[in-house]
């Protein structure tokens, strides 16, 4: 029986300018990385993460301002916690309720 077993690396090729090259091996060569790949792989993978982060932020900035908004429109009154909660305030503080 033959085995095949999958590599878990993936191969990127990319063409870029001599001007480019050269500019990017000297920032991998400054910063002290192994090689160019090494270099392009991290800033590259940094980038990706500081994109999607943002992303999410503003997705969830979204979704919490829904969230905030609907608990405003709504007429509830408060749950049992909320109302211990203020009672014990009250307590704590030597405030009265009306």
């Amino acid at each position: 029986m033959n085995l095949v077993l999958m590599s878990q690396n993936a191969r990127f090729d990319a063409r870029l300018s001599l001007t480019q090259k050269e500019l990017l091996e000297k920032a991998a060569h400054l910063g002290g990385y192994r090689s160019l790949s090494d270099f392009v792989i991290k800033v590259a993978e940094d980038k990706a993460n500081e994109i999607i982060e943002h992303h999410e932020q503003i997705k969830l900035s979204v979704s919490d301002a829904e969230v905030f908004y609907a608990a405003l429109i709504e007429d509830q009154q408060p749950n049992q916690y909320l109302q211990k909660a203020a009672e014990e305030s009250a307590t704590y503080f030597q405030w009265k309720r009306k």
